[in-house]
């Protein structure tokens, strides 16, 4: 899991090169999420305390030490990651039944 924390409480006070960069980390994201890496992705609703959240897929560590240095929004320091791994149980699926997560 990847949680994101922003400098700001809203983005309504961004300037035209910030509101471009947050563009740059929407699309990014989208195309890791096209790819099948981030499972889903986007702003928590939590009133004070603006945050986002990702669930990523990945073989290893070194992928999401990349990953988070090619966001957009961290090169341009508009907002910082933090990298939480999580143990996931593994689904027991009976074969009279599909396979639907």
């Amino acid at each position: 899991m990847l949680w994101s924390v922003p400098p700001r409480e809203s983005q309504q006070d961004m300037n035209a090169e910030q509101q471009n960069v947050l563009q740059k980390h929407f699309s990014y994201w989208t195309d890791k999420q096209n790819q099948g890496i981030a499972l889903f992705w986007g702003r928590v609703l939590k009133p004070n305390d603006p945050h986002g959240m990702a669930i990523i897929e990945v073989k290893n560590a070194d992928e999401v030490t990349q990953l988070i240095a090619e966001d957009p929004a961290v090169i341009a320091e508009m907002i910082t990651v933090d990298f939480f791994p999580m143990m996931i149980p593994p689904r027991t699926v009976s074969t009279n039944e599909p396979n639907v997560m």
